[in-house]
């Protein structure tokens, strides 16, 4: 098949679903391949890691989307993400991302371990009473959107009773992140991205009336400080770009994950009785089906990469996903090995765009997976489960799972048993 070819079939609705059996199409024909005319498409792990770190190569911002096309600011959705330091190149994303890194610090990371868990914990119980009903439950709906969604929102001081309506938004609004977009997903997007930015501006509003310790406020009053560090447009772009990131990639790491795990009940088990060995098997995770797929790249420079000449102004179609399986980075690429030791997947990019969030996703899923693995033993899936229709940000539409009988919870096992001695004495 040829590439021009194989791309086609990525962008369509079967290789959405399923991308990985076009990747190696792909990268039949090198790591890095011309697809088209000023298109280079990027299979291979070091090519895809040294052009995401060369400053040759840089996002899509708005000097060069002006080029390719002239009225994306009359889009919410593309104008929206555009002032973000998502879109934007140094030295803006730079100045940008400095504002917001304290907030992801590894010790401000490490000191929400117990408020992550506690969260956890919590949706555990109440998806283990909605069960006793009978019925099977979403574990998408019920754990994995709000676990990251509640912990992404008590950063930024959103209020708990609004969080359900972010998920409907974000989902339309990441639409504007696909290669490809018809015009009619395009007015979706444009409806979500509209939403969450009349949310936050009435939260900036409210943070103004009412400062609070949270990133919105400290956002907030970086702005009305000095406009030159932060300006209007960007402020209400980052905190949507903020929100939507913060929980989007969380929750399919999650979903991608757990159907994982449930297919390799030997892998399962062992998580379970060792929950010591989260570190490696989220990386694993990370790396045989990542949440985040593809990010582009445009060079401003000539470029040589894989063996190709990449000329000044072409664009780079970096397939994170194929990088991952990537046989000379990766042994037997297509199993799920979590003894694989220090894999470090690109899933969460490389060089000055790596993900801000990435170490407090990390945290979420190696807390998540094994308390799911211990409380739940009998986690069953009760259909194969329909992955949604996205290339860039991949994750399925629901995941209905019967619960079996929990395990007994070690909380009320250790109360138990102080009861019992009181009893005794």
């Amino acid at each position: 098949m040829e590439a021009a070819e194989a791309l086609t079939l990525l962008m369509s609705p079967q290789g959405r679903v399923d991308p990985y059996p076009t990747y190696e199409r792909l990268r039949a024909h090198g790591p890095v391949v011309q697809a088209m005319p000023g298109l280079y498409v990027v299979t291979g792990y070091p090519e895809a890691d040294e052009l995401l770190r060369d400053p040759r190569l840089g996002v899509l911002d708005d000097a060069l989307r002006d080029q390719v096309w002239p009225n994306w600011r009359q889009s919410p959705a593309v104008s929206s993400i555009a002032r973000s330091m998502l879109r934007t190149n140094p030295p803006d994303h730079s100045r940008m991302r400095r504002l917001a890194a304290g907030a992801f610090s590894p010790r401000r990371i490490a000191g929400m371990r117990d408020v992550v868990r506690a969260q956890a914990e919590e949706l555990l119980d109440a998806m283990v009473s909605r069960a006793a009903r009978g019925a099977p439950v979403d574990i998408l709906a019920d754990f994995a959107y709000p676990l990251p969604v509640g912990v992404i929102c008590a950063l930024l001081g959103v209020p708990a009773a609004d969080r359900p309506l972010f998920r409907r938004w974000a989902g339309d609004l990441t639409g504007v992140l696909e290669p490809e977009m018809t015009p009619e997903e395009l007015t979706v997007a444009d409806a979500g991205a509209a939403e969450l930015r009349d949310y936050f501006v009435e939260l900036i509003v409210a943070r103004r009336r009412a400062p609070a310790d949270d990133l919105t406020t400290a956002l907030v009053q970086v702005h009305d400080a000095d406009g030159d560090r932060l300006s209007g447009d960007e402020l209400l772009a980052n905190l949507v770009v903020l929100l939507v990131a913060g929980f989007e990639t969380t929750t399919n790491l999650l979903g991608n994950g757990l159907v994982v795990l449930l297919g390799h009940p030997a892998a399962a088990a062992e998580l379970r009785a060792d929950p010591g060995l989260a570190a490696a098997y989220v990386e694993e995770l990370l790396r045989y089906d990542s949440p985040v797929q593809l990010t582009t790249r445009t060079s401003t420079a000539p470029v040589r990469c894989g063996g190709l000449d990449l000329p000044a102004g072409s664009t780079a179609l970096l397939l994170l996903g194929a990088a991952n399986r990537d046989p000379r980075r990766f042994p037997d690429p297509q199993r799920f090995d979590p003894t694989r030791g220090q894999a470090h997947p690109l899933s969460f990019g490389a060089g000055p765009h790596y993900c801000l969030g990435a170490g407090l996703a990390r945290l979420e899923a190696q807390l998540a997976f094994p308390m799911l693995l211990r409380r739940l033993p009998e986690l069953a899936l009760v259909e194969p489960p329909r992955h949604r229709t996205r290339l860039t940000l991949r994750g399925y539409e629901s995941l209905l799972v019967t619960l079996g009988t929990p395990a007994v919870d070690e909380r009320d096992a250790r109360a138990g048993t102080r009861r019992g001695s009181a009893a005794d004495r």
